[in-house]
């Protein structure tokens, strides 16, 4: 936290504070606009604050080739368009590269407009004053296209609201709005996550939710859902037994995590976050669900404090990770047998067999850590599964004394970490598989990608931890 700037919890937090600067454009003239996907649930805040319809702008970065969170402008529906020739040039990217990137993003924009809006037609903006919403603004690329969009749209009056900017914000974008609202403007900024304790993405299944619980029947009709290509569960599964967030003893600390068991729980995944992800992570908690669905418990922790996440080094300390995820693996089985009520009433059935199989699921650094386990634990980790993970992190020692079954899952375009996998693979003695999911990158972001880490994920656990219930599929 920087003792002069603004801090906030997560987007949630972000819009609440936000919203009280904005009171005085609640009215029936008032239509809230968010940049998908950040802005979303910091705009669902503030159009409950003012009581205000709830629409997208849908917009994408084009970031330098080499630096993609760089943004060299941004482009947008209506086909806006918006360069920054002050990152542009110092950057030395060409006009060949510079239009690759714009017709990726161009099909990126397409689908996602697509997605958000269904069959539906944008919200009438027409004479009415249009609150452009994102979490955050940095060069301010993006926000500059948005506001280009609705009034082009036919706003009367755009108003530019984020709830953290550079202090000179105003002087770039005090042109394209007519009002620019913000809660802080610290100094130094180097990027927006870094004034949010929790900035893990946003998925698209939490961008149609936002947009469904906005939606009116006269100004923000409910999005359709028949884009088969998403990263939202395709179907529910069934209420867990147990669902809540237990404090842990572990390495000396106190961490926190999400324990979710469904009925007939026949194994444990431990779940190993990667460089700058918590509990929270939307994509783990996507493969969560599914894995929940197919029979098996899940517990995604933080395996950072919060005093510890700042310092860069700790997310790369593979032996602090796996020194702690180690303990967890230990102690949960019996931390979990008799859990109380929060009313504080007796502690009820045991809510995990007492011969509960563990397997641990590995994100980028995460992976590491797990691999780490699994060669203390030895036997007592029936299976291993790294998602974009960095397991030659973990050393050639440490792979040599991994047993358990080991599936290294990476994205079709993410090269370096292919190599990398292949690499940490080869010093493998147990068994194990290299799965590369086609057109993926790093993230898992492209339509339908996560999904598939879902179904090869639940596929090697059940495999490894033996038979589980067949009633309900993870996402597929």
């Amino acid at each position: 936290m920087h003792a002069t700037g603004t801090h906030f919890t997560d987007r949630t937090d972000a819009g609440v504070r936000l919203a009280d600067r904005l009171g005085h454009l609640r009215g029936p003239g008032t239509v809230v606009v968010a940049l998908p996907r950040g802005g979303v649930p910091v705009a669902a805040e503030v159009a409950a604050a003012l009581d205000a319809p709830l629409d997208i702008c849908v917009i994408r970065k084009l970031g330098v080739p080499y630096q993609p969170e760089l943004g060299m402008g941004a482009i947008g529906e209506d086909g806006v368009r918006v360069i920054n020739d002050h990152v542009l040039r110092p950057a030395g990217v060409t006009p060949e590269q510079l239009a690759a990137v714009e017709a990726h993003e161009r099909t990126e924009l397409e689908r996602r407009a697509r997605r958000y809006r269904g069959d539906r037609p944008p919200v009438d903006l027409h004479g009415r004053t249009v609150v452009v919403v994102d979490d955050g603004v940095a060069t301010g690329s993006t926000a500059r296209a948005a506001c280009l969009i609705v009034r082009a749209r036919g706003a009367r009056r755009v108003v530019l609201a984020v709830p953290v900017a550079p202090r000179d914000w105003t002087e770039r974008l005090g042109d394209v709005a007519d009002e620019l609202v913000c809660v802080g403007t610290p100094s130094p900024f180097f990027a927006i996550g870094e004034f949010y304790a929790d900035f893990t993405q946003t998925e698209d299944a939490e961008v149609l939710r936002h947009l469904t619980e906005a939606a009116t029947p006269t100004d923000v009709p409910a999005p359709t859902d028949t884009d088969t290509d998403t990263t939202a569960p395709v179907s529910a599964p069934a209420t867990p037994a147990t669902d809540r967030e237990l404090t842990l003893p572990a390495a000396g600390v106190r961490l926190t995590g999400r324990l979710t068991v469904p009925a007939g729980a026949r194994g444990l995944v431990v779940f190993a976050h990667g460089s700058g992800s918590s509990r929270r992570s939307p994509r783990n908690l996507h493969v969560a669900t599914g894995l929940n669905a197919a029979g098996l418990a899940t517990f995604l922790f933080d395996l950072l404090t919060e005093d510890e996440e700042p310092d860069r080094r700790n997310v790369f300390d593979v032996a602090l990770l796996g020194a702690r995820l180690t303990d967890i693996a230990r102690t949960l089985p019996d931390e979990v047998r008799t859990l109380p009520d929060p009313a504080g009433a007796p502690p009820r059935p045991a809510a995990l067999p007492a011969a509960l199989p563990l397997a641990l699921f590995g994100a980028s650094t995460g992976a590491a850590a797990a691999l780490w386990t699994a060669a203390r634990l030895g036997d007592g980790v029936a299976a291993v599964v790294s998602r974009g993970g960095r397991p030659d992190l973990a050393g050639a020692a440490v792979l040599a004394a991994v047993t358990a079954p080991t599936l290294l899952i990476v994205g079709g375009r993410d090269d370096a970490v292919i190599e990398l996998n292949r690499r940490a693979r080869a010093q493998l003695r147990c068994e194990s598989e290299l799965a590369v999911v086609p057109h993926a990158g790093h993230l898992f972001e492209e339509p339908g990608t996560l999904d598939r880490v879902a179904e090869l994920a639940r596929d090697w656990f059940r495999d490894h931890l033996g038979p589980v219930p067949t009633t309900a599929d993870p996402p597929s």
